[in-house]
């Protein structure tokens, strides 16, 4: 008699590996005849796909479950502080974390990521990790037809593109006031009124949004011996 495909009644505390084995032998009948040897491999194959399914399904209620605790941790109390000013919300690192997602609904996460990177580079101290970070910030938000580029006025762009050769820790300081201020007016006006922040202060949890894959979050590890301190903003 075959071993039912029953995956409730398995137990558990055996590894996969035994449980599949298991699975996969049935009698020694199934071995008898060409027939049956092709039978028995349509069975494993199918088997195969089952238990990769199964893992699966574990991995992604896994994955899901540790995403609603991360997402639910804020107190109501906690958010309601960042109703206060746009400079409570982006100094708290979940408030952050909030105003990053909703930017993303609004495909405009660029600014805050530059934001954060200027927020980065004006921590650094040696002169090599100063230029090869003004370099990186300026290719990826600032140049013509950046990747993230941000929306600036001609005359700021000009003069960091003059300064870029040459940096100093204040060298974006124009632009990174400039892009906080479209932010403060114009973004986290709506984010106030945002499902995802009403949802904060109301202790509800929050609701599936529709969001782009994350853009590739603003990092300095592909330049050689450059150190960042971006990820504690994040």
């Amino acid at each position: 008699m075959e071993t039912p495909l029953v995956f409730s009644q398995l137990n558990m505390c055996e590894s996969k590996e035994k449980t599949f084995f298991k699975l996969i032998h049935g009698s020694s009948k199934e071995e008898g005849s060409k027939e049956d040897k092709i039978r028995a491999k349509e069975k494993r194959n199918r088997l195969s796909l089952l238990v990769q399914k199964f893992e699966f399904h574990e991995e992604t209620h896994s994955s899901r479950s540790g995403h609603l605790a991360k997402e639910t941790r804020v107190s109501p109390k906690e958010a309601v502080i960042w109703g206060e000013s746009f400079d409570k919300l982006l100094s708290h690192k979940d408030g952050l974390e909030a105003f990053t997602r909703f930017l993303k609904t609004e495909f405009s996460e660029e600014n805050i990521e530059f934001w954060i990177a200027c927020e980065d580079f004006k921590k650094s101290k040696d002169p090599k990790q100063i230029l090869l970070k003004a370099k990186a910030i300026y290719e990826k938000f600032i140049q013509n037809d950046a990747p993230q580029e941000v929306n600036l006025d001609f005359h700021t762009k000009e003069v960091i593109t003059k300064s870029i050769t040459q940096p100093t820790l204040h060298s974006f300081d124009a632009a990174q006031s400039r892009v906080y201020q479209l932010m403060e007016q114009d973004s986290y006006t709506r984010f106030l009124k945002s499902d995802i922040y009403l949802d904060l202060i109301e202790g509800r949890p929050p609701r599936p949004t529709n969001l782009r894959r994350r853009s590739r979050s603003f990092t300095y590890n592909e330049f050689q011996d450059v150190k960042s301190d971006v990820a504690i903003w994040l």
